[in-house]
């Protein structure tokens, strides 16, 4: 995922929705300490792990944010990323979060928006719904794209990270 996003050293990336920052963490390792790597979350819980784990990387920092409400001035970075976080949002609220990392990003900046992707055997499909909820069983991961585009990206590419992750990268005009 570090590759498909982008990052290049010296580039500001933004992690929407972060949890325990390990993609943060990787990013900041990919900008070198020309670059930054922030990483928002809601949860007090996680980003104070979040913060523990990146102790020592000044480039590697931690923030309390909602991704439909990006505390960020218009093209702040060059690159956005949110992994495992858009099945969290409610449907209502993700075409808002899209067009805040659109908004954030500076003019040629990527994103990158990966999500988990249901197995195809139904009976694994079950299987992980019944440990996760249906919202993992049933994951509509074909609306990632249109979501992506629907925001403005351009230049949008498609994939899979097998086993389990679907990811869509764009780029902001």
């Amino acid at each position: 995922m570090v590759e498909d996003g982008g990052a290049r050293p010296g580039d500001r990336v933004l992690d929407v929705g972060c949890g325990t920052g390990y993609l943060t963490w990787l990013m900041a390792d990919t900008v070198t300490a020309t670059g930054s790597a922030l990483g928002v979350d809601p949860s007090p819980d996680v980003l104070a792990h979040a913060r523990r784990r990146a102790a020592g990387r000044p480039n590697c920092t931690f923030e309390d944010g909602i991704a439909e409400r990006l505390d960020a001035p218009e093209g702040t970075y060059d690159v956005v990323v949110t992994s495992l976080m858009v099945h969290h949002l409610p449907e209502e609220a993700r075409e808002r979060a899209a067009a805040e990392m659109f908004r954030v990003l500076r003019p040629g900046g990527r994103v990158l928006v990966a999500d988990f992707r249901p197995p195809g055997n139904p009976a694994a499909r079950h299987l992980v719904g019944a440990i996760t909820g249906p919202v993992m069983e049933t994951n509509p991961v074909h609306l990632i794209e249109p979501l992506v585009r629907g925001a403005g990206f351009t230049a949008t590419t498609a994939g899979d990270l097998h086993p389990w992750i679907h990811y869509v990268t764009g780029t902001k005009p």
